[in-house]
């Protein structure tokens, strides 16, 4: 199979689908990979890595998409990516569909097969090629917080883990899976006064566990949330429905209870946000304020660190890209259900439920479509 690798063009994003290592994994494999010319030069690999791995350089995008018959990147493809995508085609990278009715439209269009990184499962009901970058996030949502939390930046000029004889900042963390525990984890390290709301009894026991009295954890009703968030300092945004809309926890009118200076980080901005008044954000242009409330929703927060997440990234998507390959996208759904959970659009159909429900279109078994 050809398989191409454009150079990512969302502002700020320096990550790539594939480091030179994989690449030599893919030829390894009987396979051939073109490589948009730079693509890796934001994680610190050149061409000539590239090259030494097997890979041919391509001087645009327009190469890769002209020519390749299965696409990996990172990042959902832009307009003008998607529009450059044909039926015949594999696209494999993140999509993040449910907030983003442009993006589907155009991929529905294009009539090719589209799998996502973040809806694919693994046998303990786990996001494997999520996680990674969830891990990230989680960790990172507690620097920019604590950075946002600065009064230069907009912030109440708190000091996180706070310094002898003053009290530390409080952090509230909306969700206690891969990025609330990874941000709980980082905020206790810096001293901070931590708080994790979850709806999941058994999450909340093995915080519990892990952590032990460090971290306080809270069953997440209204009442809850309302009463931790109003005294927050920082807040994090960190709940998931895989492939769905996040669901709106903090509303527009509740934003002027919370304290003046305080933050929220919305992890959950792919998919839409977890509070009313978030809205999607870049590295060079972070965060705004609504009601003395600063919020940062960058919605690819680890392109910021972006050698650190294509490595860990690469680690979880390879053996699923190399299946692709090597099977064909037919034969490896077929063989692997957890794969086929990251089928989200096929020859102009909409095959992830919780995407077609949120956007209004048809929903196409993708089993079926397997079976046919």
């Amino acid at each position: 199979m050809l398989i191409g690798v454009p150079k990512e063009i969302k502002n700020h994003e320096y990550r790539v689908g594939l480091t030179p290592s994989s690449v030599r994994e893919m030829c390894a494999h009987g396979h051939k990979v073109m490589v948009e010319t730079n693509a890796g030069e934001g994680i610190g690999c050149a061409d000539e890595d590239y090259i030494k791995a097997g890979a041919e350089i391509v001087g645009a995008a327009k190469d890769v998409f002209d020519k390749a018959e299965m696409i990996i990147k990172v990042k959902e493809p832009q307009a003008v990516e998607y529009e450059q995508l044909s039926e015949d085609q594999l696209l494999f990278t993140y999509l993040h569909l449910a907030p983003d009715p442009a993006q589907t439209k155009g991929l529905v269009n294009s009539g090719a097969t589209c799998i996502a990184y973040e809806t694919i499962t693994d046998n303990r009901g786990g996001l494997p090629l999520l996680a990674p970058m969830s891990e990230v996030a989680g960790r990172m949502s507690i620097q920019v917080g604590a950075t946002a939390l600065q009064k230069a930046h907009g912030g109440r000029g708190m000091l996180l883990g706070g310094v002898p004889g003053v009290q530390p900042a409080k952090v509230v963390v909306i969700g206690g899976g891969v990025v609330g525990t990874n941000a709980a984890h980082m905020a206790m390290g810096l001293g901070a006064d931590v708080t994790v709301l979850d709806r999941s009894l058994s999450r909340i026991a093995y915080l519990d566990d892990v952590f032990g009295p460090r971290m306080k954890t809270q069953y997440a009703t209204v009442d809850a949330t309302e009463e931790l968030v109003f005294d927050a300092d920082l807040v994090v945004g960190a709940v998931l429905v895989p492939g769905a809309a996040a669901p709106k926890l903090i509303r527009r009118n509740q934003l002027s209870s919370m304290k003046k200076g305080s933050v929220i980080v919305d992890v959950a901005i792919d998919q839409g946000g977890c509070f009313e008044t978030s809205k999607a954000t870049t590295h060079a242009d972070p965060t705004y304020i609504v009601d003395d409330v600063v919020h940062y929703c960058v919605a690819n927060m680890p392109g910021a660190v972006a050698r650190t997440s294509t490595f860990a990234l690469n680690n979880a998507t390879l053996p699923f890209a190399l299946a692709l390959a090597d099977k064909g996208w037919k034969q490896a759904c077929a063989d692997d259900p957890h794969l086929l959970a990251g089928l989200n659009v096929q020859g102009g159909r909409v095959t992830y439920k919780a995407v077609a429900d949120d956007l209004g279109y048809d929903f196409a078994d993708p089993a079926g479509l397997i079976a046919a």
